[in-house]
């Protein structure tokens, strides 16, 4: 069975997205630099990764000298945008009024639920890898 089509990168992606955002545009190794600092991952991976983003036409290319400097094309509040359409619509059957009512159920229940438990403050937020 062929893997659905996401709009939302993978963690990876995600990351050299990051990177590039805070960068606004930069070669492999400013990437990886800035990436390093959470993930340290080789040049070649660097590089791999920032080639999969161009076909996927999440960031641009271009020729600078004999290296290429990449950029997004995106902004992060556009890819947050979609990264919580897809949740809304995955989870939440399309109903925003849904998803701000769980969120709402959630910050009244399960702070308690989570204490009693005995997990710590961790599950007590949401995980913000997307936004």
């Amino acid at each position: 069975m062929p893997k659905a089509v996401r709009d939302v990168p993978p963690p990876l992606e995600l990351l050299c997205l990051r990177a590039l955002w805070s960068l606004r545009e930069g070669n492999v190794g400013e990437v990886r630099q800035v990436v390093g600092q959470s993930r340290p991952l080789a040049y070649t991976t660097i590089m791999t990764v920032l080639e999969r983003l161009v076909r996927k036409g999440k960031i641009a290319r271009r020729k600078a000298g004999r290296a290429f400097l990449y950029s997004p094309v995106e902004s992060r509040d556009a890819l947050r945008r979609t990264a919580i359409r897809e949740l809304v619509e995955s989870f939440f059957d399309g109903s925003e009024e849904e998803l701000i009512r769980f969120l709402r159920q959630r910050e009244v229940h399960e702070p308690a639920a989570a204490a009693s438990a005995g997990q710590g403050a961790e599950n007590e937020r949401i995980d913000t890898v997307l936004l």
